[in-house]
């Protein structure tokens, strides 16, 4: 039995599985082809932090391998009323197959992970989204921007991508870091002085490019991270939680916004990549996030199929020695 907390805790291959899984998922729907892979399973979905995509598409992807999801907000629980997350997760985990928390502090997902009896996924924590840069990986793989490697079986058009992160160094850039690194791509990330990602996520990347063969590059200036980039992507200045700091951020990423003369300086066949909600005229320029470029919607619906990869490949029967 395995978390999905972080994508540090899966290697390069474990990763690339868990992806080839979402694909065949999302080819077998097409198809109109029943994946009954959770038949009568049970997944508890524990939100702490509001959500569209995150919500619908687990619980789609529940139904859609024939299983049952279970919403519970803070109102529905008792750890919204004081319960400690021990008790909370022993017994939840007796009840059902699966949880997925989406939660504030990291630090609580993991305490519920280690009381529980049955394997947590993270819908996202203040330190990373992991499901969300999953999303992102496949819709690149379905535009022919990703590393090749034996395990994906499929035509690459960039034997070596660059994705350039321009904006805050959240949850999603520490998830970029995560997955770059284990992935051995190419990664710039340009914040602005104070909102750049912390030193031991870094590190953390830093220290898993030494066996992937990753670039990972952080820096201030977005013209510089963007050149030639094959893959832009962005996040809100200003996340949940974050609200009294609006005029503040809003100065210091004065410069920041993806518009069309910055993304002019990517790749010519470049993709846009946004883990929505966006703020138009913000972080991105209107012209961008609903021009060719743009692959959000896409990117959004992959959600749905990255989290039932997820789901399945945990559930895997597992080889006996």
């Amino acid at each position: 039995m395995r978390h999905f907390l972080t994508i540090n805790d899966y290697s390069q291959d474990e990763i690339l599985d868990i992806l080839k899984y979402a694909l065949d998922l999302k080819a077998k729907q097409a198809e109109g082809i029943a994946t009954p892979e959770l038949q009568g399973k049970i997944l508890a979905m524990i939100f702490e932090k509001s959500s569209t995509r995150t919500r619908v598409s687990f619980q789609s992807g529940i139904y859609q391998l024939g299983g049952l999801g279970i919403f519970l907000s803070n109102s529905d629980l008792q750890l919204g009323r004081g319960e400690i997350i021990k008790d909370s997760s022993a017994v939840i985990s007796s009840m059902v197959d699966m949880i997925v928390i989406r939660t504030h502090e990291h630090t609580r997902l993991e305490e519920f992970a280690k009381y529980s009896s049955v394997s947590v996924i993270n819908g996202l924590s203040q330190d990373y989204h992991p499901m969300q840069v999953l999303a992102d990986y496949l819709t690149m793989m379905e535009n022919g921007i990703f590393k090749p490697h034996p395990i994906l079986n499929m035509e690459s058009k960039c034997a070596n991508p660059l994705v350039a992160y321009i904006g805050d160094g959240n949850n999603m850039a520490n998830s970029w870091l995560m997955l770059a690194s284990k992935l051995g791509l190419r990664l710039n990330i340009a914040s602005p002085k104070g909102y750049k990602p912390q030193e031991k996520f870094v590190n953390i990347a830093l220290e898993n490019a030494k066996s992937s063969g990753a670039i990972i590059n952080i820096m201030e200036d977005p013209k510089e991270a963007i050149k030639d980039a094959n893959v832009v992507t962005t996040d809100s200045w200003v996340s949940m939680g974050q609200e009294a700091e609006k005029e503040e951020r809003l100065k210091a990423f004065k410069g920041y916004m993806v518009d069309e003369a910055l993304m002019a300086l990517s790749d010519k066949d470049s993709i846009f990549l946004h883990c929505l909600p966006a703020y138009r005229e913000l972080e991105v320029s209107t012209n961008v996030i609903d021009g060719p470029k743009s692959k959000i919607i896409d990117e959004a619906h992959n959600r749905l199929h990255v989290q039932k990869g997820v789901m399945a490949w945990l559930n895997r029967p597992q080889k006996k020695n």
